[in-house]
């Protein structure tokens, strides 16, 4: 009884201790966050006078403080190849803070070059400091709008570090900054490079219904222009925009003037592959309109006529392919039937083996479905001859002819 009552005095007092000393230590706040090597303000022994001292360098003093940048670019380059990124980044850090005393354009086009070393190395802390300190000149830059004519030079380099540090939107505000002041300026040239800059970061960040409307005025800009290949291009571009947007209306306009472009310049091996993609706009446009069904079908066929004449027989054989589905989507098994046998004549002369065993295949099932189980067994056995030459599907293909050699038809 005793020893049991000394345990528990003794458990109380330790807990009570243990309690008085965590009530006693004030938690340690967390830790904060490292501040960005770009604004350390430490004296540099390559700096003539105080970072603090915000007057322009001089002449002289700029011609003695270049080479030596140049130096430590060569110098953290070096460190970087022979594996040392924490060494190579510290040293560019230290150009970069010194080459803020060369002006505004001097150090974005540096921390745009170091920023694209920063995403190359995966080094996602780097990026963000460059990434703050460009926005910083850029908020500066904006300030100075209202007194200073702006600076289409470093607005062109902020967005082309922006673009170098993965930071679109941040690119975007930017380049939309030059279009509007060269705009003002009636710059056609001009205007014309930077849309196409704008229309290739949307596209590339997958946002189409932005990079849509741009690709529409370089549209419009290359036909008033009379630029034939420039409106190719775009035009393309703008069939892919609206194919992945969904839109198949707009991309059935789009391609049906490439179409019209490309029968004018005799560039006729361009068509099977339009012909393909109108008819499968047709298709969805069909899902609310099903008159628009006979376009489909329509130009299926031109596409697997055009491709035929040109001996591209890998494509006749692919059009024929859609055709053949949507003709049983629409029942029409006697069309596809027919489809289906001058699909085998195409894939023979493709040399596409596998293409003439799915052909038969195809073929045998439509028999089935009009119940003629003879002609359906000569196809699968068909089938099966090149299932054995190919040494695929042998076993699907003799299942096929055992069903219906068991069956009394």
């Amino acid at each position: 009884m005793l020893r049991r009552l000394i345990v528990i005095v003794t458990a109380t007092i330790l807990f009570s201790s243990s309690l008085a000393l965590a009530q006693s230590q004030k938690p340690k706040p967390p830790d904060k966050f490292p501040p960005s090597p770009l604004e350390i303000t430490t004296p540099d022994p390559l700096l003539p006078r105080s970072p603090k001292d915000k007057q322009p360098l001089t002449l002289q003093e700029r011609q003695k403080l270049e080479p030596a940048l140049d130096g430590l670019n060569q110098e953290a380059a070096a460190k970087l190849q022979a594996g040392d990124k924490v060494g190579a980044f510290e040293i560019w850090n230290r150009e970069l803070r010194l080459r803020r005393f060369f002006g505004s354009l001097a150090e974005v086009q540096a921390l745009s070059r170091v920023g694209a070393i920063a995403w190359n190395q995966n080094d996602g802390q780097e990026v963000q400091y460059i990434t703050q300190r460009l926005q910083a000149i850029q908020k500066q830059a904006q300030s100075q709008k209202t007194t200073a004519p702006i600076d289409l030079e470093l607005w062109r380099a902020l967005g082309q570090a922006y673009q170098n540090v993965r930071s679109p939107k941040l690119a975007l505000e930017a380049y939309d900054q030059v279009l509007l002041v060269i705009r003002q300026q009636q710059d056609t040239t001009a205007v014309v490079e930077t849309l196409k800059i704008i229309g290739e970061l949307h596209l590339s960040w997958f946002d189409y219904p932005k990079a849509a409307p741009i690709y529409e005025e370089l549209l419009s800009l290359a036909t008033a222009q009379g630029e034939r290949v420039n409106e190719v291009t775009y035009l393309q571009r703008l069939a892919y925009i609206y194919e992945q947007s969904q839109q198949p209306q707009q991309s059935l306009n789009i391609r049906n003037k490439l179409v019209e472009i490309y029968i004018n310049e005799n560039k006729l091996t361009e068509i099977p592959e339009l012909k393909l993609a109108i008819a499968s706009d047709y298709e969805l446009l069909a899902k609310k309109d099903p008159n628009l069904l006979l376009e489909a079908f329509n130009n299926y066929q031109e596409a697997y006529t055009t491709a035929w004449q040109l001996q591209e027989y890998a494509r006749a054989g692919e059009a024929l392919q859609k055709l053949i589905a949507l003709y049983r989507s629409q029942g029409q098994t006697d069309e596809a039937l027919q489809a289906s046998q001058i699909l085998v004549q195409t894939q023979t002369q493709a040399a596409n083996f596998y293409g003439m065993m799915q052909a038969y295949d195809q073929i045998g099932q439509l028999y089935l479905e009009r119940k003629e189980f003879p002609q359906a067994l000569t196809a699968f056995q068909k089938g099966l001859e090149l299932a054995q030459q190919l040494k695929h599907e042998e076993a699907y293909f003799t299942g096929q002819i055992e069903k219906l050699s068991k069956a009394n038809f």
